[in-house]
């Protein structure tokens, strides 16, 4: 990770606390970007979790909602990649998108006959073959 582009965000959000040594790159709410390892994607990961942080993005009620989060603040990362000149690569961005659509294709299956179940605004799976036989 750049020290530089570290340093111009601090300077830039004094209202964030950047806080390294995490295994990860993580936002914790409301104001904390846990700074990962330094690897070859460091400054755009960065930029990621401030992209949540600057989009309010403190929590979810669906799963759909946080993946929808998960888009927008790659979008918004986009967006400040061009503001501080940090190289943007499409493809390990949709391989990061990939990670959410996986985990939520996989959660929407009906563990019982294999058909995707839908996910009601409480956040509880429903499957509209299995629930129809009840």
């Amino acid at each position: 990770m750049a020290n530089s582009l570290l340093k111009t965000l601090r300077n830039d959000y004094p209202e964030l606390k950047f806080r390294p040594g995490g295994k990860k790159f993580l936002f914790r709410p409301p104001k904390t970007i846990v700074l990962g390892p330094d690897e070859p994607m460091a400054d755009l990961l960065l930029l990621h979790e401030l992209s949540h942080a600057l989009l309010g993005h403190f929590s979810f009620t669906t799963d759909i909602a946080r993946v929808k989060m998960e888009s927008d603040a790659w979008a918004k990362t986009k967006e400040l990649a061009a503001k501080y000149s940090v190289p943007v690569d499409d493809d390990f961005i949709e391989t990061e998108l990939d990670t959410y659509r996986d985990w939520l294709h996989t959660k929407s299956k009906c563990k019982k006959c294999g058909l995707t179940r839908f996910e009601t605004p409480d956040g509880k799976y429903h499957c509209p073959f299995c629930e129809q036989k009840i």
